[in-house]
This record gives C-alpha cells, structure tokens and sequence, in this order.
C-alpha cells in the first residue's frame, strides 16, 4: 500500500490549497496521513473526498469546527504496520525516548508541528516521521511531504520529497 504522509499545510492561511504536486500524489496514495494543523474544515472535506482512505488528526492551529471532526491521537494498522499519528511530541531533545514509552505499541509515529522532516528510529525500534510541511517550510530549504510504503507488518521505501514551487 502507498502512503503519502503531510502535515502542517496551514490552508488557507500559507496556501490557498495544497500544490498540485501533492495532490497528484493524493490520487496515486492508498492511505492519506495528515498530522495536524489543517487550519481550515474546507481543506479537512476536500481532503477526505479526494483520498482512498484518510488517517488524520488535529493541531494547535486548529480550530473546534476540525477538533470535533478528528482526533489528537489516531491509531490505525496499515498492511500489518501499526501506526499513530499525533501533532506534537514536544522538544527534539529526548524525543524518541519520550516517544518509545507514550506509543511502545505501535511501529512508526508520524507527528508534525515543527515543520522540520524528521526520519529516526528509537532504541525500542519504534520509526518517528514529520513530513514537513508542503506549504509553510519556514526556516526550512523546501516545502517537504513523505511517502512510503507499508507490506507484510514493514514500512518501506521511505521517501521525502521537495515541492516544485514553479
């Protein structure tokens, strides 16, 4: 199965909607994973009309319209893959540690709110993942999404991708 992994796109407060780029890459996913700080419910609906499947969750930035809709913690299985996907973990310092012991039975946790990608694996073998965010790369080089892909209880083919701002 193939995943696309965002977050942070800050619609339409950084952009009026995600890049064509990402969208692409919506139609070619088999599951959609946002991790907070949609900003907008109008993004949330265009976002889970267009995807196969959607696994999502809220952030700081969001609002009660989008709080009510989704969750601060989701939990999903993707091909054998136990996922969780929450908005924020706190500081970089000590966050796979912290991480290993809140989410110890789980595979991969993909988070966001800082808006820098993140690829590390803890100790416990638990795989943290922040997409960066395809909109708003503030202090960052480039706007940044993730994909991968998840078969027989593995993440594969993990891969970050730069967005085309032409």
């Amino acid at each position: 199965m193939r995943l696309l992994i965002i977050s942070d796109t800050h619609i339409p407060r950084r952009a009026r909607t995600l890049p064509d780029q990402v969208l692409a890459e919506v139609e070619r996913a088999d599951v959609v994973v946002h991790a907070g700080d949609w900003c907008d419910l109008d993004s949330f609906t265009d976002l889970q009309a267009r995807a196969r499947r959607l696994i999502g969750v809220h952030g700081n930035n969001d609002g009660p319209d989008l709080r009510a809709r989704l969750p601060e913690v989701a939990r999903a299985e993707v091909e054998g893959v136990r996922l969780a996907v929450v908005h924020e973990t706190g500081p970089a310092a000590g966050r796979e540690k912290r991480m290993a012991e809140r989410f110890g039975d789980v595979d991969v946790l993909v988070f966001g709110h800082s808006h820098i990608p993140w690829d590390t694996t803890a100790p416990t073998g638990l795989r943290l993942l922040n997409p960066g965010s395809p909109t708003d790369r503030r202090r960052q080089p480039h706007h940044t999404y993730l994909t991968a892909t998840a078969a027989d209880g593995r993440l594969r083919d993990v891969r970050l991708h730069r967005v085309d701002r032409r």
